[in-house]
């Protein structure tokens, strides 16, 4: 059987004259969590539409589990929890019935005991109607109804937005608990640190074109550092051009570098005014982020 769980190949979507997606292959591993990364209008959202079948590609296709999103779009839904980046629930009814019909059209139930954990752990009511519902809670019932019957897949887009620290916090321990009983989990955000928190590996989507693929592990190892160097003799100003480093601060004989290439010539340049002091800061994935950003335009 294969290890693939989500893959797509040269999908293209174009709305009129404008284009959604253009020409996105990925592959999502069972067992993993992928977040799908990049700013409002990346093309997120259409992605996980063309999916589930709600939009139709103009070009590439789609599988979840081997099933083609459109020509088996029912059998490949089946095996997924989602929740959708604008919610749309039925105001009328209770928490309670609502989960009760989401839990009736699925072929795999859901576990009672596991509902009642969930709504506990999110702190929700679903005894009330959903019209009284705050934007938060009914955050909170979408993310009951996919979670509840532990799906092979969950396909979450902006899975913690209304919802306060605490309940996003228990979110991503869900979103972990998942991934270790060897479920897959498609993480669509732009909220960095919970991407960094919970994905094991990251594809950054910007203008509809998927621009890299890469372990959070490895992003974060390779794309560039931040050292400070202290030295017992001033360094002069013409001694620091080097390619791919940047001076981000001097202090006396204190400097902090950016480093996305030639560390080793930049080490061979300054050690002759005697180093007496290096330091290392970690770089977050907001910074790495928004350097892919700033590089492709």
């Amino acid at each position: 059987m294969s290890n693939v769980v989500i893959e797509t190949k040269d999908l293209t979507v174009v709305y009129g004259k404008h284009r959604g997606i253009q020409n996105v292959n990925l592959q999502v591993n069972k067992g993993e969590v992928f977040g799908f990364l990049g700013p409002n209008g990346a093309g997120k959202t259409t992605t996980l539409r063309v999916l589930l079948d709600v939009i139709r590609p103009n070009r590439g296709t789609a599988a979840i589990f081997g099933h083609d999103c459109q020509k088996d779009g029912v059998a490949a839904r089946q095996h997924v929890g989602y929740i959708p980046g604008e919610l749309s629930l039925p105001p009328n009814m209770r928490g309670r019935t609502y989960l009760n019909m989401m839990d009736g059209i699925r072929s795999k139930k859901a576990d009672t005991d596991y509902r009642r954990e969930l709504s506990a752990r999110f702190d929700l009511d679903i005894s009330r109607r959903i019209r009284d519902y705050s934007r938060g809670n009914k955050q909170k019932l979408a993310l009951v109804a996919a979670f509840m019957h532990k799906p092979p897949l969950l396909m979450l887009d902006e899975p913690t937005g209304g919802l306060d620290p605490l309940v996003q916090q228990a979110v991503l321990d869900t979103v972990r608990e998942a991934k270790n009983e060897g479920r897959t989990v498609f993480f669509s955000s732009h909220i960095l640190p919970e991407v960094q928190a919970v994905c094991d590996r990251i594809g950054i989507i910007r203008h509809g074109e998927l621009i890299a693929i890469e372990s959070v592990r490895d992003l974060l190892a390779q794309r560039f550092r931040r050292i400070e160097i202290e030295t017992r003799h001033p360094l002069p100003q013409d001694s620091l051009v080097i390619e791919g480093v940047r001076v981000l601060l001097r202090e006396g004989p204190r400097i902090r570098f950016e480093v996305t290439q030639n560390l080793d010539l930049l080490l061979q340049t300054v050690a002759p005014y005697g180093i007496i002091d290096v330091h290392t800061y970690d770089v977050s994935l907001e910074e790495v982020f928004l350097a892919f950003y700033d590089k492709s335009g």
